[in-house]
């Protein structure tokens, strides 16, 4: 983990129109095997928090020898930290999740971590159909990476959602591979949810404009980014989009602690809509993921990954407003196409 000092200021400046602003940052990791080369420890977690006076939800990084004694050791640390923690249990999908699931969760887990990416699978796959059952048996989130490194896989997110009704989905990261369309989807979809462990800012900003406000749930990432960082970031980008305090508190804390708590969510009103901003927030993230690319090649980067995100932007839709500029821009680009779509 890095340092906040630079930043402990506007988070102060920021929350003095917000008295009383608890944070649950609905996204962060420990581990020390990641092959990534990341590591973090409870410890170093929780004094990350500090500066947030918040706590967090919590859950293994990357273990390529499996997850029993990792979750055993995120439930322990959460049992440990005063309620600061609130532990997810992580599944590889091969490896006997609904019986991980089940006995991580009689120890103490509030819900359940899937990572696409890292253990290679879609959300249709039949091993996950009875741990999504479970999820809506218990009234249980359900976290997925829906971030940068994979294909769609909203139209599966989806479906989940509608099958399982009370089980709480939420979409990592603003849910970016699929954001350009499945915001559309969110408000009759109440058990849809999107964390904001992002970083671009116009990625964010269609998140706070077009999705209802209950549905989003401030995160961090850490140790990837720093809670602090990501609380001011947050916070400045919902003042942008023009979310209320209550919206803004429900988004920083409050339905996230209602969902690790097993309690009904609370309906916190529609979008904000994209009256605040200057341009159009699902025509700025194909321009964002575009310029991005141009950048990594003339530092000598290949951008395969960036014009990934870029074609998966410019799947808006063939009904959507934006979506002939958005066609003009996507026939330029690799065919990104998963095969839930």
């Amino acid at each position: 983990m890095f340092g906040d000092d630079l930043i402990r200021l506007w988070l102060a400046a920021l929350r003095e129109d917000l008295p009383g602003l608890s944070i649950v940052d609905a996204h962060t990791h420990v581990g020390r095997n990641d092959p990534d080369g990341y590591s973090c420890e409870p410890e170093e977690l929780m004094a990350s928090l500090e500066t947030t006076a918040g706590s967090a939800v919590v859950f293994p990084m990357h273990e390529p020898d499996g997850y029993s004694e990792p979750n055993d050791r995120v439930i322990e640390a959460a049992e440990e930290s005063g309620g600061r923690l609130h532990a997810l249990a992580r599944l590889d999908p091969r490896d006997g999740p609904l019986a991980e699931a089940e006995r991580a969760l009689e120890r103490g887990a509030r819900g359940i971590k899937l990572h696409p990416r890292a253990e290679a699978f879609q959300l249709d796959i039949p091993e996950l159909q009875d741990v999504f059952a479970l999820a809506h048996e218990r009234r249980l989130p359900v976290l997925v990476h829906a971030g940068r490194g994979i294909p769609a896989l909203g139209r599966h997110a989806v479906h989940v959602c509608e099958r399982f009704p009370d089980a709480r989905l939420i979409l990592a990261h603003a849910g970016i591979s699929d954001l350009s369309w499945i915001w559309r989807s969110a408000a009759d979809r109440p058990n849809l949810y999107f964390d904001t462990a992002w970083w671009s800012p116009s990625d964010l900003l269609a998140l706070f404009t077009l999705v209802p406000p209950g549905q989003i749930l401030f995160a961090s990432d850490a140790p990837y980014s720093h809670p602090t960082l990501a609380a001011v970031n947050t916070l400045r980008y919902a003042r942008q989009a023009g979310l209320s305090p209550e919206q803004v508190r429900s988004m920083m804390g409050e339905q996230t602690g209602r969902l690790v708590d097993g309690q009904d969510p609370v309906d916190a009103g529609p979008p904000a809509g994209i009256g605040r901003l200057s341009v159009d927030p699902v025509l700025d993230r194909v321009n964002t993921f575009l310029m991005s690319s141009m950048g990594q090649m003339f530092r000598g980067v290949e951008p395969a990954e960036t014009l990934q995100l870029a074609a998966l932007a410019c799947d808006v839709g063939d009904d959507a407003p934006q979506a002939g500029h958005a066609d003009a821009a996507g026939s330029h680009l690799p065919e990104e196409r998963s095969p839930n779509q």
